[in-house]
């Protein structure tokens, strides 16, 4: 029974997709076909295969030797405050320092080119397979590895160049990416074969949505991707020591916002506590998802609780909503693990909203800003449908 909901899960994104659409009539459904069973081929593969589940491990591994070279520096300025044998676990000294020296490496492999070759040979690919346009199939990939308002900044030149329809799709897949800085934080909170999964379906699966939101078709002379004009990279060292204070100004915002959200949670909380023992913000958030986490698939006696994690993301990010979920994942049944973890990764939420906000602006101007303002709802929309669509993709594969 539960397979059969999951199945009709799905069905009903891709209906609310539709039925929201700018302009169904522009609706392309072959590529749209194509990216479906695209997402069920990668998650087979990833979750189904011999090579899938060593191609897990190996990324895994990679990522925990990130973690673990981070955790010498780490531990050689605070000592015993953060021990290499993590033997005392704190979010800030074991997920968010990490993210120093993660920045740091992955903007080396910018640096001498290998990061960029990756994500062009990728998105070429994907571009090709999928018969999307090749700019917004370029985009997908890119904020998988770079994050929002970095892959907005690397492309300004060609988004300026496009009308606000071409923005709008920009933006909504904004909502649906995460960045490789990340994912070290990511694996230390959730099985990684979830996380590792649901990125590469979080970049196919916002190219369904906003190809089904905002359809529209692009010209050929039009249908480019822009490459950067060369210029001096800058010294190495220069440009290492930048990224460490990106990475460490990073780790400080996350962690600053980690602390004022859960305080405002804890302080809201209170105040409505005053007006009922059983009122909070997490059960507010229980009830506006129930019905989209029993579409999950998700046994009756855990929707509530998946509901209040999937609010948790929403409202705050996706940190907060992991930290809680970690310590009742041991109750949970396989499928439901399997798609509230998969729901979790992904930049959806409010405070995302913001930075891509700030991003046009600062990139594009106020006009731009105003017209995807106007459709902020939207960006929230698509972001939602599109972690919804990942977890029940992953959630028929896990039982």
């Amino acid at each position: 029974m539960y397979f059969i909901i999951n199945v009709v899960g799905i069905l009903v994104v891709l209906a609310l997709a539709y039925l929201f659409s700018l302009n169904r009539a522009k609706i392309n459904v072959k590529p749209i076909i194509i990216l479906f069973i695209l997402q069920l081929a990668v998650t087979w593969f990833m979750l189904s295969t011999t090579i899938g589940g060593k191609s897990i491990t190996l990324i895994s591994d990679f990522f925990l030797w990130l973690i673990n070279s981070s955790m010498v520096g780490v531990n050689f300025v605070f000592g015993n405050l953060a021990p290499i044998d993590s033997s005392a676990f704190t979010f800030f000294m074991n997920v968010l320092m990490p993210i120093i020296f993660v920045v740091t490496f992955f903007d080396i492999l910018t640096y001498f080119g290998i990061l960029p070759f990756i994500i062009n040979g990728i998105g070429w690919f994907f571009s090709k397979f999928t018969r999307t346009p090749r700019f917004e199939s370029f985009y997908s990939i890119q904020v998988m590895f770079l994050g929002n308002n970095e892959a907005l900044a690397v492309t300004r030149e060609q988004i300026n160049k496009m009308n606000n329809t071409r923005l709008l799709t920009i933006s909504m897949i904004s909502m649906s990416c995460v960045s490789a800085a990340m994912l070290g934080g990511y694996l230390q909170l959730l099985d990684a074969k979830y996380v590792l999964t649901a990125i590469p379906l979080n970049a196919i699966g916002a190219l369904m949505i906003t190809s089904l939101l905002n359809p529209y078709t692009v010209s050929k002379e039009e249908d480019i991707v822009y490459a950067p004009s060369k210029t001096e990279k800058g010294n190495f060292f220069d440009v290492i020591s930048n990224s460490m204070l990106t990475g460490g100004k990073l780790a400080l915002i996350i962690a600053v916002m980690l602390i004022g959200f859960v305080s405002l949670i804890t302080a809201a909380n209170s105040a409505l506590g005053l007006i009922h023992s059983q009122l909070s913000l997490e059960n507010i958030f229980a009830v506006v998802f129930s019905p989209l986490s029993f579409l999950m698939g998700v046994e009756w006696s855990h929707v509530f609780k998946v509901a209040q994690f999937m609010g948790e993301k929403l409202a705050a990010n996706e940190f907060i909503a992991m930290t809680h979920l970690k310590p009742v994942l041991a109750t949970l049944n396989a499928h439901t693990e399997a798609v509230i973890s998969a729901f979790l990764i992904s930049f959806c939420n409010f405070p995302t909203i913001g930075i891509i906000l700030g991003s046009i602006r600062a990139l594009f101007g106020e006009e731009r800003t105003a017209f995807i303002a106007n459709n902020t709802w939207r960006l929230l929309f698509s972001g939602i449908l599109v972690s919804s669509l990942t977890a029940m993709i992953i959630g028929l594969f896990v039982w």
